[in-house]
């Protein structure tokens, strides 16, 4: 048994296909002076068709997962319009007189040899971004063609020394059963592809291999706990495909809860809806039993575009959700960009602090008519289901009282058109800034509910960049002023009699599940991916005992300390976490 990096759960069993390694030749020959000019010509036309290739690449994987995954390529695009490795390139061809594609080559292999140096594992694996770019800038300088996978007829585990985010968004799920790297872990940008599209991930086998794996070798291999057996015996197989056979009975056990309310075994019931960036979303988070959208992030029908949508592009696609969840309400979410959320055609200052910058409700307030726009839309398709209006990222009284101003100037525009819309649309604000939740009671006067954004939350009170790997194990949604910051703001909300919901990472986190329980959320809105596991949760969970845990976290004193009384309370409660062991469960 080799023991490796578990970095996406499953199991898979079947034949090695060895992915090549990218091998170019190279001319070695000077450029001659008069010719640099044609050298810098075909860099930057192999940049521009390079971008639109990765651009393509994008649009195609965000049909698949969605988003958020698929954003990954937009460090890939960054790195080609980054000014220290463009003038890498540049320097070498214009000091060293050598050809594009050697000065690639050489800069690539610069900025692959400075990152290794480094002790950081987040650092090494953007070293596989830059050669990525640099593989796909060096094919079209080359003429060379794509490194090809076998014909889709055969389903294979695929094995590669490391696997680029463009070479897996090639892949097709359905024949991939798995994917086995010598390098990479957890945070490489592969490893979040491969969860998102459901394919089992080891990595870090470099160097634990006695013989390397040969196309056509059998393998079996478990992404959840890293470990992977070359050439199994008949014992081991027939081991991997029981836990295999479970793992594939435990998710099809949790779609027949699609349709089952949620309901704590003491008869307590949670509303659990989706959060959606596009219909292709909603389908999923609707086939999933949600109730309804709790966060429908707007801004995505601002990207992958070279222009502002407009009213009836929007409208339509707000009517279209409206329609399809009924009766059940839809909280659309104006639009949040800035931060790590970019538009190509709207160009936002540079900033050394982004995320506490120019983004989300201060760019709407800033540009009235694109916010008029969009609230128009909105307003226009409140008529066709139950819509309700959320600003992001509030810190002042004043920021809501200019927002609803301008929401009223729409209202009367409206009416001058004879356009139907809901006159009294619920207008709410999502709570993630510390400032919000300290004048939370005030706030609660304004608007007629909350939503709680924990992925900024706890952002923002612990002063913790959640995308940064260096200090990613300081992010703790369990550490006590995060709690208290959330207890605070649902009791403003309870005093002023709204509504408050969840809608970050934690509410998907099922062993949160007595923190509402005990705080009185019955508004819970996540990735349609987390909805029937945290139905599953709530199923077998007895309310009375969970606020008593719940009531025991609000005391601790450390991060750790709550967590473990969590974790502990979700095992013993007969569903051991990502375990799919057998238990006593209701209803399946």
């Amino acid at each position: 048994m080799i023991q490796g990096i578990g970095a996406a759960a499953g199991v898979a069993i079947g034949k090695a296909f060895v992915l090549p390694n990218w091998e170019w030749s190279l001319p070695d020959n000077e450029v001659n002076p008069v010719d640099l000019a044609k050298e810098f010509e075909r860099l930057y036309e192999g940049i521009r068709t390079s971008k639109d290739e990765i651009e393509f690449i994008k649009r195609e994987f965000r049909e698949v997962v969605g988003p958020e995954e698929s954003s990954i390529f937009d460090a890939h695009l960054a790195i080609l319009d980054d000014p220290v490795f463009m003038s890498e390139i540049r320097g070498i061809i214009e000091r060293q007189y050598k050809a594009a594609e050697v000065a690639v080559k050489e800069a690539i292999d610069h900025f692959v040899a400075m990152f290794d140096l480094l002790d950081d594992e987040y650092m090494k694996e953007r070293a596989v971004d830059i050669k990525d770019v640099g593989n796909r800038l060096l094919k079209h300088l080359l003429g060379a063609p794509e490194v090809t996978l076998p014909s889709d007829t055969q389903p294979y585990i695929l094995v590669a020394k490391e696997l680029s985010p463009s070479q897996l968004a090639h892949l097709n799920p359905t024949y991939v059963l798995g994917i086995v790297t010598m390098m990479g872990g957890k945070t490489s940008h592969s490893s979040i592809m491969a969860r998102a599209l459901g394919i089992p991930l080891v990595a870090g086998l470099e160097n634990k291999l006695s013989n390397p794996i040969q196309t056509g070798d059998m393998l079996v291999m478990d992404g959840e706990t890293g470990a992977v057996q070359l050439h199994p015996d008949e014992s081991t197989v027939r081991e991997y495909t029981q836990m295999r056979e479970k793992q594939h009975k435990k998710r099809e056990q949790l779609e027949l809860l699609s349709s089952v309310e949620s309901v704590t075994k003491d008869g307590v019931t949670l509303r659990l809806a989706g959060n959606i960036s596009s219909v292709k979303e909603l389908n999923m988070a609707l086939k999933y039993g949600a109730e309804g959208v709790g966060l429908f992030r707007t801004e995505f029908l601002y990207m992958d575009r070279d222009s502002f949508p407009s009213e009836e592009e929007q409208f339509e696609v707000y009517k279209l959700v409206a329609e399809k969840v009924g009766s059940n309400p839809v909280v659309i979410r104006t639009l949040d960009i800035g931060g790590d959320k970019h538009l190509d055609y709207f160009q936002l200052p540079e900033e050394q602090n982004p995320f506490l910058g120019y983004r989300a409700i201060r760019i709407s307030l800033d540009r009235k008519d694109m916010f008029k726009t969009q609230l128009t839309a909105i307003m226009m398709a409140s008529s066709y289901g139950n819509v309700k209006l959320m600003f992001p990222m509030i810190s002042s009284i004043e920021e809501v009282q200019e927002a609803k101003a301008i929401l009223g100037e729409v209202m009367e525009d409206l009416e001058k058109r004879g356009i139907p819309f809901d006159r009294n649309i619920p207008v709410g604000i999502m709570i993630e800034v510390p400032a919000a939740v300290m004048i939370s009671d005030s706030l609660a006067r304004e608007v007629d509910f909350f939503s709680i954004g924990t992925n900024d939350l706890v952002q923002y009170v612990l002063a913790v960049d959640r995308m940064n790997e260096q200090i990613a194990h300081m992010y703790h949604p369990y550490h006590p002023a995060v709690l208290r910051m959330i207890r605070m703001t649902v009791e403003a909300a309870q005093d002023a009699g709204i509504s408050v919901s969840v809608c970050g990472e934690m509410a998907a986190d099922e062993r949160s599940l007595p923190l509402w329980l005990e705080l009185g959320i019955s508004d819970l809105s996540m990735s349609p991916q987390s909805l029937l596991k945290v139905k599953h949760r709530t199923l077998n969970t007895l309310a009375s005992e969970a606020r008593a845990v719940a009531k025991a976290c609000f005391k601790s004193r450390t991060s750790s300390e709550t967590e473990a009384q969590l974790t502990r309370f979700a095992v013993s409660g007969g569903i051991p976490l990502g375990s799919g062991a057998e238990t006593k469960e209701r209803t399946l």
